[in-house]
């Protein structure tokens, strides 16, 4: 996973094991991200559309999560439509990914240990920071 600021740099990244949902690692993320001060407002996709994720976002973090809801009957309250227009900026978090994956070791996964992975991983955000800073 993979927190990116507007310019597609990376604040936050993790890794995690197959079979847990995404919206379980929100947490985690949020508190391994390289800032201090975190971000006002999330763009996620689809699979972060949960009610509770957003309640708890809000009251405890004071974040803004913007996802699509799915293919359901959505009313005004539970939908903010001038929001949705910011989710076309996702587009940054794919970059970042593409930007991860010019670095051979991160498009193969050689290490047998999650944490020298992770080393490798936050090796390429220092590199792609120091590039793009």
């Amino acid at each position: 996973m993979a927190l990116a600021d507007g310019n597609g740099l990376p604040l936050a990244v993790g890794i995690a094991c197959g079979q847990r949902h995404e919206v379980k690692l929100v947490d985690d993320l949020l508190d391994s991200c390289f800032l201090d001060e975190l971000p006002q407002r999330l763009i996620a996709d689809r699979a972060y559309d949960s009610a509770p994720l957003s309640h708890a976002l809000s009251s405890e973090r004071n974040i803004d999560l913007i996802a699509p809801k799915k293919k359901r009957i959505t009313s005004r309250r539970s939908q903010d439509r001038r929001k949705l227009p910011r989710y076309k900026r996702r587009w940054m978090v794919e970059r970042l990914f593409a930007w991860l994956l010019a670095f051979r070791r991160l498009v193969t996964r050689w290490e047998a240990k999650a944490s020298n992975f992770l080393g490798f991983l936050q090796l390429g955000c220092i590199r792609i920071l120091l590039r793009r800073l």
